[in-house]
């Protein structure tokens, strides 16, 4: 990066050198629209409540969730709840919280798929200041109960088919949680089996009832709690991302600054699909925009296999995704191109190319082929209904072949942007038009400043040529801290700098690049994090192995492992198995010994309990052990994971085409 500031970003403090206990960092730099200061909110606005209450004043009639029903296997069209309906409904569900002793500060739980049950709940709790806490399982078998008491949580609202679960942890957890709602009906038995701990249990039906439009509503503060977000820790119990009114409400005048800079801000006429997973902050700010903005909001059914259908019936004008996502639709169009015959393929190849190139001179997607829009990439665009005109992508970094077709084909810009809970989603995001910024997470956003900080122990140096380091982030959509967990705060949080774990590198025009993690700790592209040192050290009880190097990334949904296998044991195997005398590299090479070792090493991870995307597709025998002299270990054997991709990208990149060949 240059010295002052560069084309979309600009430094607004000098690097700093090393110190005896920090490493140096680099110069702190903004987006280059808010050079001035960041964005801040304007008085007023003290909770999200406020999004929603004035946009129902405003226009009480518009329709806000829609879902489609399901009888007898068939399933209808959207159905629709208006700004007004939502909002009595959230109004009597947050009277009935409070007549059952919850009071502003409390902390209730929701637990279900996405639906507008969940959406009411959350307004719910803002209009009167309860924090509230998604419970969620994905974080392992003992995930909600965790949070359950971590969070002290004393009501939660249940989907239907997620109440057993909830019933079966009560035992363990019902010194806090003292009322079950159901987001629809709950039996009998199901209500006696929870009384007869202490709890009560209601209908979604009967907890309205409850409920008073006439009660009074608490006043709020931007520094109230507004959720308690978990996610996965690195000691294996979740941590509890504290997110205050202030740090939400930014995030969503931070949306809305940005789109209207690209001018796709959303509006009434605006209908969004919603289907990940709102215990997620992606989606939860996503949507409290849209209720912002008063677009309406339609849920999927919350089955994959029906996803395009459900999006070809509500025809969204925006659409959220995340890498594992598009790259679905990428390969299903693809194929469809390749089984079209010779001159058809030979067309789009021909619009592509030509719109590419134009796209890479400068011009906006709109403007690049508008002929070729119309006539050859349409169907691409009916694809997601026909009226998208804004796609955005997160969670994990979007392969830039996917990232290229979506913005030439798709008929409408596509935003890549980088996030974490802690920093209430979205931190960079890249610019739509700038064709630059492909491959990259673009620059960080109105409320926040970055800078990198230098890892000397691997290799990453902040002030050099190249930027490259941890990226740091500070700002008002930043979290407050974890909950309970003063202790992981500071290890994070240094001199108000929150410290990601992300490697980035600076590039030329201001962008950010994700290059690593700071910690052996990744990210799949379905959004798993995989631990891997635990888990090597899982697969090294297996007899079978001396060194194992586990790897992947977040644009591959699953691990391969280059493995030195234990010479007399395979040896051994090998008398009884293939009968013939091979010397032992040979062996290594072999695809039944190949075979073996991946079984057996399968075997033990399921043994010590490994999760599904934790255990391997493909393995590469090594017949050395890694060592020093080659640069793969350090003096201590402590694996060198970047020198080990280096050295063995190639078996790497054979591993992935053989396990998809094998899936294929």
């Amino acid at each position: 990066m240059s010295s002052t500031s560069v084309a979309y970003t600009v430094k607004v403090e000098e690097a700093s050198p090393a110190t005896e206990k920090r490493p140096s960092a680099g110069p702190v730099y903004r987006w280059i629209n808010a050079k001035d200061g960041l964005l801040e909110l304007p008085p007023g606005l003290e909770s999200p409540w406020k999004f929603f209450s004035d946009t129902a004043t405003r226009i009480p009639s518009k329709q806000v969730l829609g879902r489609r029903k399901v009888s007898d296997g068939k399933v209808g069209p959207y159905i629709w709840i208006t700004y007004q309906e939502a909002y009595d409904a959230a109004i009597r569900l947050g009277s009935a919280i409070r007549a059952l002793g919850v009071n502003p500060g409390g902390h209730c739980g929701i637990y279900g798929s996405n639906c507008p049950e969940w959406v009411l709940a959350m307004e719910a709790c803002n209009s009167q200041s309860i924090t509230y806490v998604p419970l969620y399982d994905t974080l392992g078998p003992n995930a909600v109960e965790f949070i359950i008491n971590h969070a002290e949580v004393s009501i939660a609202f249940v989907q239907e088919n997620k109440i057993p679960a909830i019933l079966s942890c009560l035992p363990r957890c019902s010194s806090y949680l003292k009322t079950i709602v159901s987001f629809s009906n709950i039996s009998s038995t199901q209500k006696k089996e929870a009384e007869e701990l202490g709890v009560s249990c209601f209908s979604w039906k009967e907890f309205l009832d409850l409920g008073s439009l006439n009660c009074e509503l608490p006043p709020k503060q931007k520094t109230d709690i507004c959720t308690i977000m978990y996610t996965s820790g690195t000691t294996g119990e979740p941590k509890g991302v504290i997110l205050t009114n202030e740090a939400m409400m930014a995030e969503v005048l931070c949306i809305d600054r940005l789109l209207y800079i690209h001018d796709k801000v959303c509006s009434e006429e605006d209908t969004y699909f919603s289907f990940l997973p709102l215990a997620h902050i992606y989606d939860q700010v996503m949507e409290t925009y849209f209720i912002y903005k008063g677009s309406s909001i339609g849920f999927w059914r919350g089955d994959v296999r029906y996803l395009m259908e459900d999006i070809q019936e509500l025809k969204p004008t925006m659409f959220s995704g995340v890498p594992r996502v598009y790259d679905r639709i990428y390969t299903g169009i693809s194929s469809k191109i390749q089984s079209g015959g010779a001159l058809s393929k030979k067309l789009f190849d021909y619009a592509y190319n030509y719109k590419l190139r134009n796209m890479e001179n400068g011009l906006p997607q709109d403007k690049a082929a508008p002929l070729l829009d119309s006539f050859v990439f349409c169907k691409i665009k009916q694809a997601f209904g026909g009226r998208i005109r804004g796609l955005l992508s997160g969670a994990a970094p979007l392969p830039r072949h996917v990232e290229e077709f979506l913005r030439v084909t798709s008929g409408a810009p596509i935003t890549q942007g980088y996030g974490l809970t802690e920093s209430c989603a979205g931190c960079f995001t890249s610019l739509a038009n700038i064709f630059s910024m492909i491959g990259t997470v673009g620059v960080p956003v109105p409320t926040i400043e970055a800078r990198l900080e230098s890892v000397p122990e691997m290799g990453y140096d902040a002030l050099s040529s190249t930027p490259r380091g941890e990226i740091c982030l500070r700002g008002i959509t930043l979290f407050s801290g974890y909950y309970k967990r003063k202790d992981l705060t500071e290890e994070v949080v240094v001199d108000g700098w929150f410290h990601t774990g992300d490697i980035g590198e600076w590039q030329q025009d201001g962008a950010m690049k994700i290059i690593d993690r700071k910690k052996n700790i990744f990210k799949l592209s379905q959004g798993e994090y995989v631990a891997v040192e635990s888990i090597e050290n899982k697969y090294l009880q297996c007899p079978l192995i001396t060194s194992i190097w586990v790897y992947g990334n977040s644009f591959e949904s699953f691990l391969v492992a280059i493995v030195v296998p234990d010479r007399k044991a395979l040896e051994d195997w090998a008398v009884n198995n293939l009968h013939e005398a091979v010397d032992f590299k040979s062996l290594c090479e072999n695809p039944k010994a190949r075979k073996y070792i991946l079984d057996e090493l399968n075997s033990t991870g399921q043994k010590n309990e490994l999760k599904g995307f934790e255990l391997l597709k493909a393995v590469y025998l090594e017949p050395t052990l890694f060592d020093v002299e080659r640069d793969l270990i350090t003096p201590t054997f402590k694996l060198k994971r970047p020198q080990l991709l280096k050295y063995y990208n190639v078996q790497v990149d054979q591993l992935y085409n053989e396990a998809k060949g094998a899936k294929a």
